[in-house]
């Protein structure tokens, strides 16, 4: 659980989408945030890189710019979400506010770590560093394999989504093993299927792991 706390007492919670590009994310974001606001509950929706008026500057240059090194493009990461923690993130959950980002720094050690070949502990090290340590009470992981994504994109590719199918197929291998490896922090989903469907298999697992009652608000 986080550690922000309001002075009630009474804690924010801190939920993150992950996967790869073309996955769902913001879609299944919007639809998640909505169970929670019918629910009654305050909640912030957000987003890294963007998430802040500098990371939208930031989000601008590192997927609509000209070339970028590996290490440039981690550290404009970092320093978005260095931002977007201290301004955003942090203040919302001190107010008892759900915070529910679309990306957190699963998504650098993934995209830079495994997709650029930088390392993976290397790069969280960079990034954790840059948000203090605050980690998600949860991660929501959507799976859908590279050849799937670039499909649903069509012909619109930022830099990240112009990369080949090796670099997004290292990037799914990453977010599948690190849920893997800490099944309490994370739940991973198929993409895959009715968007209906996928939307209530996340407002059910979400409602219990935080012990929330939810309802979805996508219906089949």
């Amino acid at each position: 659980m986080n550690v922000e706390q309001t002075e009630s007492g009474a804690a924010g919670r801190f939920i993150v989408f992950e996967g790869g590009d073309g996955a769902g994310k913001s879609t299944h974001v919007r639809l998640l945030v909505a169970s929670l606001r019918a629910a009654g509950l305050r909640v912030l929706e957000t987003r890294q890189p963007g998430g802040s008026p500098l990371g939208q500057q930031i989000r601008d240059l590192v997927l609509h710019g000209g070339d970028i090194t590996p290490r440039a493009e981690a550290l404009l990461f970092a320093a978005d979400k260095a931002q977007h923690v201290e301004e955003v993130v942090r203040p919302a959950l001190a107010r008892g506010e759900i915070v529910v980002s679309d990306r957190y720094v699963d998504s650098s050690v993934a995209y830079q770590g495994a997709g650029r070949d930088l390392g993976a502990d290397e790069v969280e090290r960079v990034q954790e560093w840059a948000v203090a340590g605050l980690h998600p009470d949860l991660t929501v992981v959507i799976d859908i394999a590279p050849e799937e994504g670039r499909r649903r994109r069509g012909g619109e590719h930022d830099r990240m989504e112009r990369e080949a199918d090796d670099f997004h197929a290292a990037i799914r291998a990453h977010f599948l093993r690190v849920a893997a490896a800490a099944p309490g922090r994370y739940i991973v989903v198929d993409g895959m299927g009715d968007r209906a469907v996928i939307h209530a298999n996340i407002v059910a697992a979400v409602g219990d792991r935080l012990g929330l009652t939810l309802e979805p608000v996508a219906k089949p």
